[in-house]
């Protein structure tokens, strides 16, 4: 694997697992969630980072999976 992909392979799963990890803290520690958002003031921090992390981190990832299958075909 060349050093590019797995950097963006790393970096792509690093940023996904922060805004799960957030999506979860959001639902269960940091007040929970309703129709309406969050109830406390982290719980809406924990919703903005998981907004952010989660397509960032998802585009990310596949990205540097096309790339290795592209490695791979080389």
């Amino acid at each position: 694997m060349k050093k590019d992909t797995k950097t963006l392979l790393q970096y792509g799963g690093g940023i996904l697992l922060v805004g799960l990890l957030s999506a979860l803290l959001t639902a269960t520690v940091f007040g929970g969630l309703t129709r309406q958002g969050p109830h406390t003031n982290t719980g809406w921090l924990g919703l903005m980072v998981a907004m952010c992390c989660l397509p960032m981190g998802c585009l990310l990832f596949l990205l540097g999976m096309a790339k290795w299958l592209k490695d791979l075909r080389e």
